[in-house]
C-alpha cells in the first residue's frame, strides 16, 4: 500500500496487517520505536506516555467522528461509548396505560376476550395461564408478576453488521496541517 499518512487508519478486508501497518485493536507500542507515530497519537488511545502508547481499538467498535454537529453532544477524539447489549426498563419505555375490564361476579375461569376480571376467593383466582413453560399469573398473587416494564432483562442492542479489519499506517507521509 502506497501514498498513505503516518497514523491513516483504513478499512481492509484481509486476514492480515500489511507490511507497515497494524490492525487498530489497542496494541501498546514503544515510543522509542514508533516516534513518528507517538508524535501524532500521543496518548489519546492509552499509554504511559513516558515509554509507550497504544494504538486505536476498533474492535467490536463502530467508528464516528470527533467533534460536535448541531443538536449533539461533544464527542471526543478517543472516547469510546455505546454497547452491545442495553437493559430496557420502565424509564426507557414511553408513559402508557391499559384499560381492564372487571364486573362483580367472575363467570369464567379462562381469559378470553369476552371474559373479564371479577372479585374471587384468595384460593380460587379467576385468570390462571398453563403453570408450564409459561408464565403463571394468579389473581391476588403479584409476587409471580414480571418485574415491570422490561423486567430489567437484557436485549441485544448490535445492528446487523459485517467484520472487516481496520489497519493503522505505522509509516507513511508526515501529514501537513491546512
Amino acid at each position: 500500500m502506497s501514498d498513505q499518512f503516518i497514523a491513516e487508519v483504513r478499512m481492509f478486508a484481509g486476514n492480515f496487517a500489511p507490511a507497515g501497518w497494524a490492525f487498530c485493536e489497542g496494541q501498546v507500542l514503544p515510543i522509542s520505536q514508533n516516534t513518528a507515530l507517538f508524535s501524532l497519537l500521543g496518548t489519546t488511545y492509552g499509554g504511559d506516555g513516558q515509554t509507550t502508547f497504544a494504538l486505536p481499538n476498533l474492535s467490536n467498535r463502530v467508528p464516528i467522528q470527533a467533534g460536535q454537529g448541531p443538536g449533539l453532544s461533544p464527542r471526543d477524539l478517543g472516547r469510546v461509548g455505546g454497547a452491545e447489549r442495553a437493559v430496557l426498563n420502565q424509564n426507557y419505555l414511553p408513559a402508557h396505560g391499559h384499560t381492564a375490564m372487571a364486573s362483580a361476579q367472575a363467570t369464567q375461569t379462562s381469559p378470553s376476550p369476552s371474559a373479564s376480571l371479577a372479585t374471587v376467593s384468595e384460593n380460587l383466582p379467576a385468570y390462571r395461564a398453563d403453570p408450564g413453560p409459561g408464565l403463571l399469573i394468579e389473581m391476588g398473587y403479584p409476587s409471580v408478576l414480571p418485574t415491570g416494564a422490561g423486567a430489567s432483562v437484557t436485549h441485544n442492542n448490535l445492528p446487523p453488521v459485517l467484520k472487516l479489519s481496520f489497519i493503522i499506517a505505522l509509516q507513511g507521509a508526515w501529514p501537513q496541517r491546512p
